[in-house]
């Protein structure tokens, strides 16, 4: 008994060193970094300018893999599968993490359980979009046009639940208004269709929006920040264009699986954390996104509050999960 006893024992220490050996060595081999929506949108430039960071502090090389699809719930669920070895990793949106349990009957995956928060990255407001086709010059003048033609001016998305999606329902209630939301598999497909004309308004985030609005092929109407944006002063926001106390802001972060050792969380936070504080938040910054970083807690208080809120608006919105 006392011989199987130390046998235990012994074994017990051999993983636990074992354990530990790994999460200090960690990375030996190329890091995945999956983006849930298609690339082009902001997600996805966030990923890889953290791609390019990790891979210059890390000495591996990070891959960005786009699997875009139901939401980001297609991503997500084969994140959460992976095994925790810090070898894959999430970056990703609120809506994702914290709307989709709202929107879908079955995910596949759970957010709080599949997953540790790693770091809140950025946060990103949205603008909001229209075609230079609908006579729409001022947020008061689309809510005209939108209460004379209840149900027929067109509202595109990112996907039922995005950010994008958020803050035009929170649009929609505030300002008293039926609008047709039009849901695509990220903000790129959903702003090409802008572009063509197929629909007519979008709130999309700024590093898609303002290239276009220079050129003049599409019109912006306002910010969802609650304060007006540095790179962007003269656009009002949607409160003060019409709709008083509207505010509407999504963040970008990053988790990994569940499980995944602590050494590895800490160390891929701390080095964003650092890299957040200089040259990748000026990035940002320059992508109209406010750099945030934090702790791994923060993000998951973050978690909880916005799925909180995501849950009040949409049951508002008389959206029944699918």
């Amino acid at each position: 008994m006392i011989v199987n006893h130390m046998r235990r024992g012994l074994l017990a220490l051999a993983l636990l060193a074992a354990g530990s050996v790994s999460a200090q060595t960690w990375p030996t081999g190329p890091i995945k970094l999956v983006v849930p929506f298609p690339p082009g949108g902001s997600v996805d430039m966030v990923a890889r300018a953290v791609g390019k960071r990790l891979t210059e502090t890390l000495g591996q090389p990070v891959v960005v893999d786009n699997r875009a699809g139901a939401s980001g719930n297609i991503a997500a669920e084969f994140v959460a599968r992976q095994p925790a070895d810090g070898s894959t990793i999430f970056v990703t949106s609120s809506g994702v993490l914290a709307a989709n349990q709202f929107l879908y009957k079955r995910t596949g995956f759970d957010t709080l359980k599949d997953f540790a928060p790693v770091i809140k990255l950025a946060n990103q407001p949205n603008i909001l979009l229209v075609h230079p086709s609908l006579p729409a010059k001022s947020v008061q003048e689309l809510i005209a046009l939108a209460k004379a033609q209840p149900g027929k001016i067109t509202m595109g998305n990112a996907g039922i639940g995005t950010g994008q999606d958020m803050a035009a329902r929170q649009f929609a209630s505030m300002a008293g208004v039926n609008v047709l939301h039009v849901a695509y598999k990220g903000g790129a497909p959903a702003m090409n269709d802008l572009l063509g004309g197929q629909i007519q308004t979008m709130f999309q985030t700024a590093p898609e929006a303002v290239p276009y609005a220079k050129d003049g092929k599409l019109r912006l109407l306002a910010i969802t920040s609650a304060k007006r944006s540095q790179l962007l002063p003269d656009l009002p926001t949607v409160a003060e264009a019409g709709i008083p106390g509207y505010e509407s802001s999504t963040w970008i972060g990053m988790v990994v699986p569940a499980k995944t050792p602590q050494a590895v969380v800490a160390r891929l936070n701390t080095e964003l954390n650092k890299a957040l504080q200089g040259d990748l938040g000026k990035q940002f910054s320059d992508y109209a996104l406010e750099p945030m970083g934090g702790t791994p807690e923060d993000m998951t208080a973050l978690i909880r509050k916005d799925s909180a809120t995501y849950e009040k608006i949409l049951k508002e919105s008389g959206v029944q999960p699918q």
